[in-house]
């Protein structure tokens, strides 16, 4: 079986009492078989640092972009061009809207957006994207952007069905992450049985969020497996096929070839 966990923040989790190291987190998720992840940056500073305390590694590719929530000090955009160049680089983001916790910056988040996605085209990588308070004007900045054109993934999805259907037909793919199996979220679950299998993706949006058992843990990248085992039975599907289909689509969507992934399960 091989897991994939679409987004975590491996720079974030707790390296002085919980994990000794990287090694050691991707081990223990390796023995749940989550064995690939997407290291996800949320500023350009922390994405270089990201980089260089992760190192290059068959099972971890990164992201680079910046937070809806990091737009209050000014950085680059000619910046996060040159870095998301990289090869290493298989996405753009976590970009996004985030109206819940700041208002005072729409403006700056917009912008952002816009040009998160304007480099996802150039470069033909995809988006992933962050939203909370704020679903018209994320789906109006996608379809004006023609995000079409570089693809992406609602990340962390908390929204309802009638927003899943119009990201569906923007060709978007969705992710779950351990708040589908919170006992407040039955609408959550409604959308993620509604969702094809085709377009699915999990995640642990790690050290947040960690799912049921673990609820009031810092989350990590093994706990992906509680949240395919869950979409599994919401889908009605074994783990084994919602592993397969979710992998597969992680493949497709972020130019990742299942060379690669298999090389990663040695």
């Amino acid at each position: 079986m091989f897991i994939v966990d679409s987004h975590c923040h491996l720079d974030s989790l707790d390296y002085d009492k919980l994990h000794q190291d990287v090694d050691d987190v991707l081990a223990k998720a390796a023995a749940r078989d989550v064995k690939f992840m997407l290291a996800v940056a949320t500023t350009l500073p922390g994405y270089r640092a990201m980089v260089g305390q992760i190192g290059e590694r068959d099972n971890v590719a990164f992201s680079c972009g910046v937070h809806p929530l990091n737009q209050d000090e000014a950085w680059d955009f000619a910046e996060l061009r040159a870095l998301a160049a990289d090869s290493r680089v298989i996405a753009l983001g976590e970009t996004g809207l985030d109206y819940y916790y700041q208002q005072e910056t729409k403006a700056q988040q917009q912008a952002a957006f816009r040009e998160h996605i304007r480099v996802g085209r150039a470069l033909n990588k995809p988006v992933i994207v962050h939203t909370r308070d704020a679903r018209e004007d994320t789906l109006a900045i996608l379809r004006e952007e023609q995000v079409e054109g570089c693809g992406g993934v609602l990340h962390c999805f908390t929204e309802d069905t009638a927003t899943a259907g119009k990201l569906l037909d923007m060709g978007f793919y969705i992710s779950f992450s351990g708040i589908v199996t919170f006992r407040n979220a039955e609408a959550l679950r409604d959308a993620a049985r509604y969702v094809p299998l085709d377009r699915l993706l999990v995640e642990t949006d790690s050290p947040y969020l960690a799912p049921v058992p673990h609820r009031g843990k810092e989350n990590q990248p093994a706990f992906t497996r509680d949240v395919a085992e869950y979409l599994a039975v919401l889908k009605g599907v074994s783990l084994d096929a919602l592993a397969a289909a979710t992998t597969e689509n992680f493949s497709r969507l972020f130019h990742v070839p299942m060379t690669r992934l298999r090389d990663a399960d040695c």
